[in-house]
């Protein structure tokens, strides 16, 4: 797809793989440099080559024993070379050659000398121009490491020193460099909707100009992280095929006062000479918070100049600069008002988690790259993934492909995908981990009231599994597996799963006669339940339907105070007592009519360590399960491995004694 360059006004020049002149007189001029320092300590080395240096007296005794081959003299240096009588007189790791230096008035009585022991020599002629350069050699490697180092940083673009920390560093894809398109996104269909019109301006800017339409100047999108919302500003850029300039909000902030404005007039600078084209913010709340008490500070605060530089900026576009600005944060809540008006972020798009129909989509997106078994169901498996994220659902594929790799398996099966998915929500599972027997049935019992309650109650979510096995910081879970995503929270079902939040704690109580810290996130998952259901929600009879949350106050420093009396407090604090009090009490009288089935499911987890629903349905219709245990399937296994180096070995006897027969019948 290619843009109509015509309709910005502008002519895009292609890109030359030459050098530019400039560049080559830079290069030239440092290779000029570095050849002249290394000719001036060539030289230098050769004149301070290696050689003894000995005094007057030596000298002169050496050259009278006629011990001195030839000499050379140079101003008030006199060099030479020992004959094999005086080098044989010379320590032994001393060099054939040698130096002596004398004052300038003794020269002449030493050439006598010389001239009266009949020794060759020479006057070597002045070198005037070495000692200017050996004088000059410390100067010269300043003035190249400054030039090196700082000057050529000075002039480069964007991560030069000095005056390129104004310049921005953001990352550039080209038109026809950008790969994704909504082909690759999936699970939020109303934000690629929303935005489908952005695509339609970047292609087609004329049509809107003829009704006198002005396209939103700026989207920004909000949503949980790992939702999509830099994937789905690249997708807008790949869809519309135009320059897509990223940059994250902190490489805005740095140590010297105003950097982040000189980049931020920067990158619209390139932007407006590249349109059309559009700019991506991501975590724009790095510099975008609220100003004012409280919020990010005084007036030459470095991020409230970077704003403010943001907010110039926006507000200075012409309707036909074809730019657009998309920015991405999952704390809309924070930003300045100022940043969100209609003529700067225009557009508000929320990018939500992805229902069950979207988790569907983006398990199928990435199931694309690895290869699946038969037995895989990634609508089963988008139903178990309630609050998933796009980036949590990728990675269940990826560590299901790695289970499935480390297993030395063809393909990804729905066991590796089940175990990736719990692996990514509630961490590794602990299988080597050696448990003492009363904490091991302490976890079973816990467990298992957990799971006979959910099995049981109509209202919760419905059962998946059961297990013992610790994973993460957990001694053992008890999985469910919602039939839909839930919008609301109905009263009905926030009491019983504060049910099933203290199946675990009321099992302990009957069969363990102790009770353990092991119920400590089920009593704070119960607690907050139970709070949001008085304070919130309005789900209390004696409050009604008020809100007590107590977040309309907002004071100093962002601190928030209580918008209601302490009678008020009392009240609120007596409610949720009540209903924590009438959900254990209603916990502990099903579960003390269910004893034997709780026993039941207790002692075979004990016994297998992990049971699905289907399992857990036999047990309380009053069934028994009869299946290999743990124990059972690693005996087999090694029993399997000793046969199969027992047939080994014999048939390695059998073809050693077949050798020794050939070589007998040869011999």
């Amino acid at each position: 797809m290619t843009i109509d360059n015509k309709q910005s006004g502008k002519q895009t020049q292609k890109p030359s793989s030459k050098q530019p002149p400039a560049l080559y007189k830079k290069k030239r001029f440092s290779w000029l440099l570095m050849g002249f320092i290394f000719l001036t300590f060539m030289l230098l080395a050769d004149r301070y080559s290696n050689r003894d240096s000995i005094t007057n007296d030596e000298f002169e005794k050496y050259l009278s024993e006629k011990k001195i081959e030839w000499l050379t003299i140079k101003e008030t240096e006199i060099s030479g070379e020992f004959n094999k009588a005086g080098l044989s007189s010379r320590p032994p790791k001393a060099t054939k050659t040698f130096s002596v230096n004398y004052r300038a008035e003794m020269i002449e009585d030493i050439k006598k000398k010389i001239e009266a022991s009949g020794t060759k020599w020479t006057v070597a002629p002045p070198q005037v121009w070495l000692s200017i350069l050996s004088m000059l050699l410390p100067l010269i490697l300043i003035v190249a490491f400054f030039y090196l180092i700082f000057a050529r940083n000075m002039k480069n673009g964007p991560g030069g020193m000095l005056m390129g920390f104004g310049k921005s560093k953001h990352k550039l894809q080209g038109q026809g460099q950008n790969k994704v398109t909504f082909e690759d996104v999936a699970g939020i269909d109303e934000a690629k909707e929303e935005v489908a019109e952005i695509i339609e301006f970047l292609k087609h800017p004329k049509k809107f100009h003829k009704i006198g339409g002005r396209i939103p100047r700026g989207v920004l999108l909000i949503g949980p992280p790992g939702c999509g919302k830099t994937l789905l500003a690249k997708a807008i850029a790949g869809q519309a095929d135009v320059p897509f300039f990223s940059i994250s909000g902190s490489d805005f902030v740095e140590m010297f006062v105003g950097v982040g404005a000189s980049r931020v007039r920067d990158l619209f600078t390139q932007a407006k000479t590249n349109s059309p084209c559009i700019i991506f913010l991501d975590e724009i709340d790095a510099i975008g918070r609220k100003r004012g008490p409280g919020f990010a500070g005084g007036g030459h605060d470095e991020r409230e100049q970077t704003l403010n530089a943001i907010l110039v900026e926006m507000d200075g576009f012409d309707t036909n600069d074809q730019v657009i600005v998309m920015a991405a944060t999952n704390r809309g809540d924070i930003l300045d008002g100022a940043l969100t008006r209609p003529g700067r972020f225009d557009r508000q798009v929320f990018v939500s988690l992805p229902d069950i129909k979207g988790r569907a989509a983006i398990l199928k997106i990435h199931s694309n790259k690895v290869k699946i078994g038969p037995d895989v169901e990634l609508e089963k498996l988008a139903r178990g993934t309630p609050m998933f994220s796009g980036a949590d659902l990728e990675a269940i594929i990826n560590e299901a492909a790695i289970a499935a790799t480390m297993g030395n398996k063809d393909c990804v099966e729905m066991a590796d995908l089940e175990e990736a998915r719990d692996k990514v929500r509630w961490g590794r599972s602990k299988r080597s981990k050696t448990i003492d027997k009363v904490d091991k049935k302490l976890t079973a019992y816990h467990e298992a009231g957990h799971a006979l309650v959910q099995a049981l109650l109509e209202d919760a979510d419905p059962l998946h599994k059961v297990s013992i096995i610790p994973r993460g910081s957990m001694g053992g879970a008890t999985f469910s597996l919602p039939e839909k995503d839930r919008d609301y929270m109905t009263k009905k079902y926030c009491l019983a799963e504060m049910q099933v939040a203290f199946g675990g704690r009321v099992a302990e109580e009957l069969f363990c006669d102790d009770i353990s810290s092991g119920a400590s996130s089920d009593i704070k998952m119960a607690t907050s339940l139970a709070r949001e259901m008085v304070k919130n929600w309005g789900m209390s009879d004696v409050l009604g339907p008020v809100d007590y949350s107590g977040q309309s106050q907002e004071m100093m420093f962002g601190a928030t105070g209580k918008d209601y009396s302490e009678k008020v407090s009392e009240t609120i604090d007596n409610e949720i007592k009540k209903l924590i009090d009438a959900t254990h009490n209603k916990c502990k009288e099903l579960i003390e009519a269910n004893r034997d089935k709780l026993i039941a499911i207790a002692e075979t987890l004990l016994k297998y360590e992990t049971l699905d629903a289907a399992e857990v349905k036999i047990l309380l219709d009053g069934g028994v399960i009869n299946k290999p245990t743990v124990s059972d399937l690693l005996k087999a296994e090694q029993e399997k491995t000793q046969a199969e180096s027992e047939i080994k070995e014999k048939s390695d006897n059998a073809d050693n004694a077949n050798n020794n027969e050939q070589s007998d019948d040869t011999a």
